[in-house]
């Protein structure tokens, strides 16, 4: 089984990496971990922010080393656990990377966490999680973490 773990750097991933360990036999598992950098161009544009302009290219690569070592973190977990695991680092707007990664790497799984956010944060923040599950050819497991009664949600906050 191919699964494609796609992270970022929240709590919400290390839940769908804590997840693929809980229930996914490892005998046959291929899991590749996929962090979609997001070009800073996708939500800043040099009118709005002339000065930054001149750091554009060394601010993504050091988004992308970071990227690398959060890919290479979670890889390193996953083979520690008994599985064949490998990172990839791509580019560009999430929901539409992570589906078609998946698409070319015939993958029959694609996990991913969930940060919970509904109303006017969903609409203006998006939800990658939806939108894989809405548009993958494959599988799609969202994982979710569970509140305690008291604690406050994405929505209270």
């Amino acid at each position: 089984m191919k699964i494609v773990l796609a992270i970022d750097e929240s709590k919400y991933s290390q839940a769908g990496l804590e997840s693929v360990v809980a229930h996914v036999r490892r005998e046959g598992a291929e899991v590749r971990v996929l962090h979609v950098v997001e070009p800073i161009h996708a939500y800043i544009s040099a009118a709005m922010i002339p000065h930054y302009v001149p750091y554009v290219a060394e601010i993504e690569e050091d988004r992308k080393r970071e990227a690398r070592e959060l890919v290479g973190r979670a890889a390193e977990d996953l083979r520690r656990a008994g599985f064949a695991a490998s990172g990839a680092i791509d580019v560009g707007d999430p929901k539409a990377t992570i589906i078609d990664y998946a698409a070319k790497w015939q993958a029959d799984l694609i996990v991913v966490g969930s940060h919970g956010w509904t109303g006017l944060n969903r609409f203006l923040l998006g939800s990658v999680s939806e939108a894989v599950t809405r548009h993958a050819a494959c599988s799609v497991q969202v994982v979710r973490i569970l509140t305690e009664p008291n604690e406050p949600t994405a929505v209270d906050k």
